[in-house]
């Protein structure tokens, strides 16, 4: 076990995690240059096209130290985006240390800070590493100022390094035998193996990967989930090369993979505990939780005979990532679907892409929302996320949503127009303050649906792409919660209604409507486009009504003829408006359900 390190790389989005981790797996000899590609963990396409990381991968790296020692580093990657940051939890506490990439040319930034106190958190050996120190722009004194100021840790310890021209990696190596502490454990003691992530196989079910804490697992063993309790049989054990590697055991203090015929990847909850069947252990492993969705959204197909490819492609699409919950939905407008949950926008829109690319699928996705509290005047309390069912409003005692706690980090000179579009969104109890010369931190507490909705796009075009954005989520908060219901000549349409803030009711009805007159075809009769509360209208747009000139033919006479001819072509549109019925096209829902950021 000595000769074992268990690491992870953590960083902000974009600051060279998967080029460091090309660079180390090419240094240790696992890949030779011929095989090798770019982002060499990310086996997605839409990570590659993103340059983002989704699921997190381990790889085993046999490393020649300069000790004259054969190390194996287990590398645990990482994603770095805020939507996947219980992923990251699960896999720093698998880990001795990580190494903390700083962009030199960018410094600090929220995500920076924000997995700091997680590695902290795990009391993990942290070497912050100084990656890009071969870009025109980088300054290195600046980010040795703000490793000491901003992040409390040793600035001379520092590594410096630049993956992608491979510049100080053998450092980084020898960094990671000597300042990670190697793995501590019984490997005699019973198992206790912790989840860190779970793929689908489809010729052998699910793969588990697992880090074992304590004990060993060989094939034949009989292994406990102890989340729900459920016995598997191992039939293969092994470690994470680029490929899968069979071993005959995995014991205390390795990575590794565990196959058990578990049928769906929902079966096994990532940061749950496996033990052996009949010697467990006493509890299970610390800092197991629940996925929370945050952000719901319906999908549909746009043809409706596509609802039987789509329920199958979810339910596959489920077997990849656990995050994912779904239910059947249906709506007046636009069919069958299924409503679904998500860990943020980010999270939805890679759920999306991958259902489209990968089942090859046309689908709508409603305008996303959250998840409000309503408690109702006889003290029961109801969650509500669709629309469709909200409460009677004469039973509410009081309506919540939920609130986050946002932290940006941006130049100063965009202090003045951050703040004005934080206190439009809602933005509460602010605290400012100043990470180094011309640097700000500014963290606000505001409504999640105030943030869904375009506060991200908003917030990057005002710091022209300098900023930088974490949030999590506190708490439920009071709030004046009312459904806004559009009428279209009188009648209610339910698939476009939605659940606001008071003071959001008036711009999103109007909003609404002003979709609807541009997508709904001119009638005979004039149409009126409402937007209401109740029985209180607040927003309202007319489609004016086709014309025929009914005076052309009367030349000359008495003014008379033709206000007669005029009042009887009134009475006839009087007549067809209340008979008259208008069908709202396809298209004009999805211009009221796209967000404002896709028109």
């Amino acid at each position: 076990m000595k000769n074992i390190r268990n690491f992870s790389i953590i960083a902000h989005i974009d600051h060279g995690k998967s080029t460091l981790a090309d660079r180390l797996i090419q240094y240790t000899g696992m890949v030779d240059d011929r095989n090798f590609k770019n982002q060499i963990l990310d086996n997605m396409d839409i990570e590659r096209e993103r340059g983002i990381t989704i699921k997190s991968q381990a790889i085993a790296l046999p490393y020649h130290a300069e000790d004259g020692e054969e190390y194996v580093l287990n590398l645990i990657d990482t994603p770095g985006h805020v939507d996947f940051s219980y992923e990251v939890s699960r896999s720093l506490a698998s880990c001795e240390g990580v190494l903390l990439l700083i962009d030199a040319a960018q410094g600090v930034q929220a995500q920076t800070i924000a997995n700091l106190y997680l590695a902290m958190e795990n009391n993990l050996e942290i070497i912050p590493v100084i990656n890009k120190i071969d870009l025109p722009t980088a300054d290195v004194e600046r980010v040795i100022e703000q490793i000491d100021s901003e992040l409390g840790l040793d600035a001379f310890s520092a590594l410096k390094c630049s993956a992608k021209e491979g510049i100080g990696i053998e450092e980084v190596l020898e960094a990671i035998v000597k300042r990670i502490p190697p793995p501590k454990g019984d490997p005699e003691g019973p198992l206790a193996a912790l989840i860190f992530d779970a793929q689908y196989d489809p010729f052998r079910g699910t793969v588990i990967h697992c880090r074992v804490f304590d004990g060993t697992v060989k094939p034949g063993d009989f292994i406990r989930l102890m989340f729900n309790q459920e016995a598997y049989k191992v039939e293969e054990v092994g470690r994470f090369l680029l490929a899968r590697e069979k071993r005959d055991r995995i014991s205390a203090g390795e990575v590794g993979y565990i196959f058990a015929g578990v049928k769906t990847v929902s079966d096994v909850h990532i940061g749950d505990t496996i033990t052996l069947d009949e010697r467990p252990c006493d509890r299970p492993l610390p800092g197991f939780k629940e996925f929370k969705p945050v952000v719901f959204s319906s999908i549909y197909p746009i043809a409706p005979e596509d609802y039987e490819d789509l329920a199958v492609a979810l339910e596959k699409y489920l077997l990849n990532d656990a995050a994912f919950v779904y239910q059947k939905d249906s709506s007046v407008a636009l069919g069958q679907g299924f409503r679904c949950g998500f860990l943020g926008l980010l999270h939805l829109e890679i759920v999306q892409e991958r259902v489209e690319r990968e089942y090859d699928l046309s689908i709508i996705l409603s305008v996303p929302s959250v998840r409000y509290r309503f408690t109702l005047k006889d003290g029961s309390v109801m969650f509500v996320d669709n629309p469709a069912h909200y409460p009677n409003p004469l039973s509410i005692e009081k309506g919540e949503e939920p609130y986050i706690r946002a932290m940006l980090l941006f130049p100063e000179r965009y202090l003045g127009s951050v703040m004005k579009l934080c206190m439009e969104k809602r933005g509460e109890n602010s605290k400012l303050g100043y990470l180094g010369p011309g640097r700000v931190e500014l963290t606000y507490e505001m409504p999640l649906a105030e943030v869904i909705y375009d506060f991200y796009d908003r917030f990057k075009s005002i710091t022209q792409g300098y900023g930088s954005f974490d949030y999590e989520v506190v708490d439920y908060r009071e709030s004046t919660l009312v459904l806004v219901d559009i009428l279209v000549n009188g009648e209610k349409v339910d698939a476009l209604s939605q659940i606001a803030h008071r003071d959001q009711a008036r711009p999103r009805a109007l909003r609404a409507c002003e979709r609807l007159k541009e997508e709904i075809p001119r009638q005979m009769f004039k149409i009126a486009i409402q937007g209401a509360i109740g029985g209180e209208i607040i927003a309202r747009t007319t489609i004016s009504p086709f014309r025929k000139d009914v005076t052309a033919k009367c030349y000359g006479g008495d003014i008379t003829r033709k206000r007669k001819l005029l009042e009887k072509q009134k009475k006839g549109k009087k007549r067809m408006k209340t008979i008259g019925s208008v069908s709202i096209p396809q298209s004009a829902f999805l211009a009221v359900l796209k967000s404002d950021t896709d028109h």
